[in-house]
């Protein structure tokens, strides 16, 4: 099955690379680019693409604004969104990881993690750059910020460490190859601490176990 994408952005440089890059896979096919942040959202109602690629600076609305659309709470169909950015560190980031978006990549990061992203997108995974992924945890642990709340159901030992992985930007197979346990086994647990912690997303697991200082 072809994995349909939606590139939003406003540098023609940046969707041109990120089209070659995506169009030489035999299993993706870039749908559509989008200029802007409102043009993404009506090209993805329009084009029902199964991951959107989205800048986090665009004109008429941001990436955080498009993310929110797609990906959040109240998105009426969801979509998965990755959100490409030039930042290392920037406090959109964690905006969208509150808005939804299923992965962070620096557009320095090259053209293998780009295809990896979408792929971990489509397999329910989490890509982040693993630069984007210190800079994170070097931010939450110097901000002066508040604990994240105790799950209302307490997590296993398993389930805490898989917890901890998930926050390191593994996917399932990684999980499962570092614990060795299946993939399956380790999407099994996943699910288990979604649930436990009330997420939407294993971004969300990160950000609680990077706001409750289990980060390893």
């Amino acid at each position: 099955m072809t994995t349909r994408i939606l590139l939003a952005d406003d540098q023609e440089s940046v969707r041109v690379g990120f089209r070659l890059i995506l169009d030489s896979q035999p299993d993706m096919e870039v749908v559509g680019e989008a200029t802007d942040g409102l043009q993404a959202v009506e090209l993805a109602a329009r084009l029902e693409p199964d991951v959107v690629l989205a800048d986090i600076r665009m004109p008429r609305m941001d990436g955080l604004e498009v993310t929110r659309r797609l990906a959040g709470p109240e998105a009426v169909n969801p979509v998965r969104v990755v959100v490409v950015t030039t930042f290392g560190l920037d406090e959109y980031v964690h905006t969208a990881l509150h808005n939804g978006a299923c992965g962070f990549l620096l557009k320095r990061s090259g053209p293998t993690l780009l295809v990896e992203a979408v792929r971990a997108a489509m397999a329910g995974d989490t890509l982040i750059s693993p630069s984007l992924t210190v800079s994170l945890l070097q931010h939450l642990r110097d901000a002066d910020k508040p604990k994240a709340a105790p799950p209302a159901e307490a997590l296993t030992e398993r389930e805490t460490e898989i917890a901890q992985l998930v926050a390191r930007g593994l996917t399932n197979a990684e999980i499962g190859a570092e614990l060795f346990i299946s993939a399956g086994t380790a999407k099994t647990h996943v699910a288990n601490v979604q649930r436990k912690l009330d997420v939407r997303n294993r971004v969300g697991i990160a950000a609680w176990v990077w706001g409750s200082g289990l980060a390893r």
